[in-house]
């Protein structure tokens, strides 16, 4: 069959430039689509190509006046539904190909693409059942039950919801990402602050915590699924020679510490002189720091942490279940490693003008290389969400960039992301990376 996997535009909408024009706080995404890459490598004996409209935004019209798909998989996040929805309906329009629809929005939040213009959404990773569903489709076999986690689109009425498959089995290790079908796009992939090309990998799905913001539950079913250590070399070793960093693309890669300590040992085995840049809570570096050490050696350089808030009320709040203390000593332990630190903050829309003097007071007498600075946003299919929705004033998918406040500012609007803004420009001026 032939399959083409599509990964939308940068789509999302900004209010603090559309209504304030402050344009400093927009952020673009120019990573490669590990995930479509991932259901590729598993579809063994079909004609697949991808398309990454994120890089080549105008691509579209040339691809299919070159390709007739059977299939057609695109990926969501939230932000992103919308354009997925309108996409799935141009395409539509195109031919008579199936329409299916997966990733993390279509995992927490399935019912939004129950629309037409889709034919069938997939719940949680997917590399299996994808691949499942273009065999029945290949068949013609669609009159017994679907793969575990595939759900028939049925608009105007009620999804019928399958066990969604949330286990090993799911991650297919058997073949690789395809990571030849975005050869076109490769000069795209660029971490921007360093000029450098950056590779993409998986090597654990899911996290072992819950914290009540976090999206990632949706895919794994709150399961954390570690690959196996020799995929996940297996994986790197096949990335571009030209490619000197990998972004181990986990919600948390040290969520098993001796998994990640063979990993640790089986990349200074094999010799690869690559530089990585991984997730990491600030209390495993606190309770693991030989282990940290030893990634240090195997090519750690820098680690994103989410400290997401300075204060232990705040941290109780989201479930984050650490301490803020926690985050001081990993800051000095990966300094001492010469590991550079990306830290996630979160900013509350209630947030008041000493939150935001005590944040740059914070960021100013900590060696954060690179703060990242998002607003707190209650995402589809997360616990926050179902806390929050009641206040939420702003239901437009195209806004949840995790850079708007779609529950109300507790500072007048424009006051609230010129504050926004400035942290952020003070956290550019102080960055390190």
């Amino acid at each position: 069959m032939n399959i083409l996997l599509v990964n939308p535009p940068n789509c999302g909408r900004s209010i603090p430039e559309e209504r304030y024009g402050i344009t400093s706080i927009k952020q673009i995404f120019r990573g490669e689509p590990l995930g479509l890459m991932e259901l590729a490598g598993n579809l063994t004996g079909h004609e697949v190509r991808l398309l990454d409209l994120k890089a080549d935004p105008n691509g579209l019209d040339k691809e299919m006046a070159t390709f007739s798909p059977d299939v057609i998989g695109l990926t969501s996040l939230t932000c992103e539904a919308n354009t997925v929805v309108a996409l799935a309906r141009q395409l539509r329009d195109c031919g008579p190909a199936t329409v299916v629809v997966g990733g993390v929005h279509a995992s927490n939040d399935p019912n939004f693409f129950n629309q037409e213009g889709i034919d069938f959404i997939v719940s949680g990773l997917g590399k299996r059942s994808f691949a499942e569903l273009v065999t029945k489709l290949e068949l013609q076999d669609l009159s017994s039950a679907l793969p575990a986690g595939v759900l028939r689109a049925t608009p105007g009425k009620p999804l019928a919801r399958p066990a969604r498959r949330c286990d090993a089995t799911d991650l297919v290790e058997t073949w690789p990402a395809a990571y030849h079908l975005v050869e076109r796009y490769r000069d795209f992939y660029v971490l921007e602050r360093l000029g450098l090309r950056m590779g993409l990998v998986a090597s654990a799905y899911g996290c072992t915590h819950a914290c009540t913001f976090c999206a990632m539950h949706g895919q794994t079913g709150g399961s954390y699924l570690g690959r196996p250590v020799a995929g996940v070399v297996r994986d790197i070793e096949l990335l571009p020679e030209n490619i000197p960093v990998v972004r181990l693309v986990d919600a948390n890669t040290f969520g098993d510490t001796d998994r990640a300590i063979l990993l640790a040992e089986a990349l200074l085995e094999s010799g690869m002189r690559k530089h990585y840049l991984a997730d990491v809570r600030s209390d495993t570096v606190v309770r693991q720091p030989q282990m940290m050490a030893k990634w240090a050696k195997a090519g750690l350089r820098a680690v994103v942490i989410g400290f997401e808030a300075v204060d232990d009320t705040e941290l109780q709040s989201m479930n984050k279940a650490n301490k803020a203390v926690m985050n001081d000593e990993a800051i000095d332990i990966l300094h001492g490693l010469g590991i550079a630190i990306v830290g996630d903050f979160i900013i509350s829309p209630e947030a008041e003008e000493r939150h935001f003097d005590i944040l740059q007071s914070y960021l100013h007498t900590h060696a954060i290389d690179l703060p990242m600075l998002t607003v707190m946003t209650p995402l589809p299919g997360t616990p926050l969400y179902k806390q929050q929705y009641h206040k939420i004033i702003n239901h437009n998918l195209d806004y949840y960039t995790l850079t708007n406040a779609v529950l109300p500012t507790r500072l007048a609007e424009e006051r609230f992301y010129a504050a926004y803004a400035e942290l952020i420009s003070e956290g550019h001026r102080q960055a390190r990376l």
